[in-house]
């Protein structure tokens, strides 16, 4: 009778197993319990203004793409002509830009700094009241925007301008232990879920001078880890930067492959 009881909660936990997905950007990457991201936390109401996440910038923005713009078969021709590839240099002095963030991530610095010159840059957008209660990150225009920035670079010193997006990608799944995990067993708890995280990144690397810019992205990485309810954001974090390690490391040797003749 015991034994028939096991089998019968055992086959109703995996009944209620399930997954739940989220994603988040890296530069709003802290912990947040299940079902709460993209939401405003306590801590984030009393924190410093200036450190609050505010969105994402725009891809068109610095690139300097209007998306109403008219170009005619002229003008792509006259661009065709007049474009070059974009370089890198040993030395070649970096803006860079973590988009969302204060502060680009220390991991990326680092790794860009073991061959370039890399002076960090903001990448919090200004927020613009769209509506009477809306607010959007891009600029209406995106050329200026751009320039801007590209002036900015140039006042600095700087070459290059390394605007890099992110995102995590989350899904948890339940495990049959999930309705036991908080029955103590020698001062542990049975680990209840399983979390696979994948990082996708994109860079874009701009051309002070001539405008000409280059996309690219690393392979995605992926990430698979077993907790417990009381540990469960200090896996998450553990598995956030090991994920943004790999995808930098990627992202720079990608860069370093595509754009420029050092040896890596």
């Amino acid at each position: 009778m015991k034994c028939c009881r096991i089998h019968l909660l055992m086959l109703a936990c995996l009944l209620f197993a399930g997954c739940a997905e989220r994603a988040r950007s890296i530069s709003h990457s802290d912990y947040a319990p299940q079902g709460s991201y993209g939401r405003t936390s306590p801590s984030d109401r009393v924190s410093d203004p200036d450190f609050q996440y505010r969105g994402e910038l725009s891809e068109f923005d610095v690139l300097g793409i209007g998306r109403d713009e008219i170009a005619s078969e002229a003008d792509i021709q006259r661009t065709l002509d007049n474009s070059k590839p974009v370089k890198l240099h040993r030395g070649s002095s970096i803006l860079l830009i973590q988009s969302g963030a204060l502060f680009p991530d220390g991991p990326m610095v680092a790794e860009l700094s073991k061959h370039f010159t890399v002076v960090p840059f903001s990448g919090v957008p200004v927020l613009r009241r769209s509506g009477r209660r809306a607010f959007e990150t891009e600029s209406p225009d995106p050329e200026s925007y751009s320039k801007n920035l590209r002036l900015t670079a140039a006042r600095g010193g700087n070459d290059m301008i390394l605007c890099y997006w992110g995102m995590l990608e989350s899904e948890s799944e339940h495990l049959p232990t999930k309705t036991v995990s908080w029955v103590p067993i020698v001062n542990w708890a049975v680990p209840d879920e399983k979390q696979h995280m994948r990082i996708q990144l994109k860079l874009a690397l701009l051309d002070v001078r001539s405008g000409n810019w280059s996309v690219l992205s690393p392979k995605p990485f992926e990430d698979v880890r077993i907790s417990t309810s009381p540990r469960r954001g200090a896996v998450d974090q553990r598995q956030v930067e090991r994920l943004k390690q790999l995808a930098y490391e990627a992202g720079v040797a990608e860069l370093i492959h595509t754009h420029s003749d050092l040896a890596l």
